[in-house]
């Protein structure tokens, strides 16, 4: 069996290097990240299993709103998504790029969008609760890891943050289970309540004497979530058609 390649990084120009250049002053210490990506279906627009239609993308409620309030701060915004539906069959290279398209057209622009197009029983490295669709964009926007946060709706995207170093917020619905809610570090209540957390992060206290601190600025680091269980993140349960061997990576920029 060919082993899979790496995930999908699609993205729209935003100059020479493809990406906008990432805030530094947000860097160690900073009060805010480097970069925030988002979990696709159920974080940014509605759950529709192995979606091809751009018709039927609909936001989440405030999506739009909470994206535009990172953008706003100069913080580059991405999209980490597993799409399994590429392997069982079920959606074409075409139809993922349609749909990021649509997206963008109703959420505005992202930076970079990680895209794992490869089953649960493929062992990749860039599905999610594993790290590297989270590290893959993170390389792409020239920002730390450790200075990202990963914005979804069940455990394993906070556990993919978790594994890459990353900080995750969950934003659990009624697909989420009570356990993946447990066992994370950060939850809010809806899509703008996680980026209200993000970008004014609570003081941490500080010994007397001194000025309160902000969350994270005491060793420069996130606080990430600790591992949860997670199984197919989107937890659909259709028959697998037979898995393709081998999945070529998408050229950047360019039509699908």
């Amino acid at each position: 069996m060919t082993r899979p390649t790496g995930p999908w990084l699609l993205s729209e120009a935003y100059g020479p290097t493809g990406v906008r250049q990432p805030p530094h002053a947000h860097g160690p210490g900073g009060r805010l990240p480097a970069a925030v990506l988002f979990d696709r279906d159920a974080t940014l627009v509605a759950d529709v299993p192995y979606n091809g239609a751009p018709a039927r993308v609909a936001p989440m409620p405030r999506a739009r709103e909470a994206v535009d309030a990172v953008r706003a701060a100069g913080i580059p915004v991405g999209v980490v998504t597993n799409q399994s539906g590429v392997a069982r069959g079920l959606l074409t290279p075409r139809q993922v790029e349609d749909v990021r398209l649509r997206v963008e057209e109703l959420l505005g622009p992202f930076a970079v969008w990680a895209v794992c197009p490869h089953g649960p029983g493929e062992g990749c490295g860039c599905r999610k609760p594993a790290p590297g669709l989270v590290l893959a964009a993170c390389r792409r926007l020239a920002v730390p890891p450790e200075r990202t946060v990963v914005i979804g709706d069940i455990g394993a995207d906070v556990e993919a943050a978790r594994a890459a170093g990353a900080r995750g917020v969950l934003v659990p619905t009624a697909a989420t289970r009570p356990e993946e809610t447990a066992a994370a570090d950060t939850t809010a209540a809806d899509l703008l309540a996680a980026v209200r957390i993000v970008l004014d992060p609570p003081p941490v206290a500080a010994p007397a004497g001194e000025p309160p601190r902000d969350a994270g600025a005491a060793t420069g680091e996130w606080r990430s979530s600790p591992a949860g269980p997670a199984d197919d993140p989107r937890r659909h349960r259709a028959a697998p058609a037979a898995v393709p061997r081998g999945h070529p990576a998408l050229p950047t920029g360019e039509p699908r």
